[in-house]
């Protein structure tokens, strides 16, 4: 199988440009989001209602295209992990990290030994049903997997070194809309100066321990902004909005020409 694309651009610090599919449950949309030119695209398990079978059948079509696909589980824990890696998923954004103790937990589900505690499933769709000995297959889906372990409450930012350093945890991200409302300053004209100070600890700490940047916006001048802050991960709008806001325009426009 070929490399992790997403993985190899972020250890070279290429800016990379995705966005969120929230709604759009065909597979196929992959093609059309690789055609437009996005570097990735980043299927919501936590708050849309897709199934393990569509985000499997997603994950096999991005191999074959090469065209990485990252997922976020409703939950970070070992068993959304495994069933998520063994069906072919090699990148998570994992939500709501508040400890340095989550961190390496799910660290430790996301690798095999010696970099964690991984449950060994040996030929499936993350072996492309190539079956490997135990030591090259390891090895291999090691080298492969990328984590980015999503900070969401204050609590999490009071750890925010200790997370930072937790090996296994390649990229650290906010969650824009939960840390501000953890915040108290969701709707606010606090919101975007404290989100800026939030984003600048979190990119001051992943510089310090090695750890890429994910961060997300919904305009060109926030991709700007985000690059300017150090993201080189980031997640451009959704599929949703997008569509949305496309069609809000031609309406309003014809709308307007009657």
């Amino acid at each position: 199988m070929n490399d992790n694309a997403y993985r190899t651009r972020a250890e070279r610090g290429d800016v990379q440009l995705g966005t969120w599919i929230t709604m759009i449950r065909t597979p196929s949309v992959l093609t059309l989001l690789q055609a437009a030119g996005l570097d990735f695209a980043r299927v919501d398990m936590e708050h849309s209602p897709f199934s393990m079978e569509t985000v499997a059948d997603m994950a096999t079509l991005a191999r074959a295209l090469n065209f990485p696909l990252v997922v976020r589980p409703p939950e970070g824990n070992r068993e959304w992990i495994t069933r998520l890696l063994d069906a072919g998923v090699w990148n998570l954004h994992v939500p709501q990290v508040d400890t340095p103790e989550q961190a390496a937990a799910v660290a430790a589900a996301a690798h095999y030994q010696p970099l964690g505690e991984r449950g060994m499933y040996g030929f499936g769709p993350h072996t492309g049903y190539v079956a490997r000995p135990p030591a090259e297959h390891m090895a291999l889906a090691n080298a492969r997997v990328h984590v980015t372990a999503m900070l969401e409450t204050k609590d999490a930012f009071d750890r925010l070194d200790a997370i930072a350093s937790v090996p296994g945890i390649d990229a650290l991200t906010i969650g824009p809309t939960d840390l501000a409302q953890n915040l108290g300053v969701l709707g606010t004209p606090s919101q975007k100066p404290v989100l800026a100070e939030y984003r600048g600890r979190l990119a001051e700490a992943a510089r310090k321990h090695g750890k890429q940047v994910a961060m997300l916006t919904d305009s060109l001048e926030g991709v700007r902004e985000m690059i300017a802050v150090g993201a080189t991960i980031i997640n451009y709008s959704s599929d949703a909005a997008v569509l949305r806001a496309g069609y809000a325009a031609i309406a309003d426009e014809v709308r307007r020409a009657r």
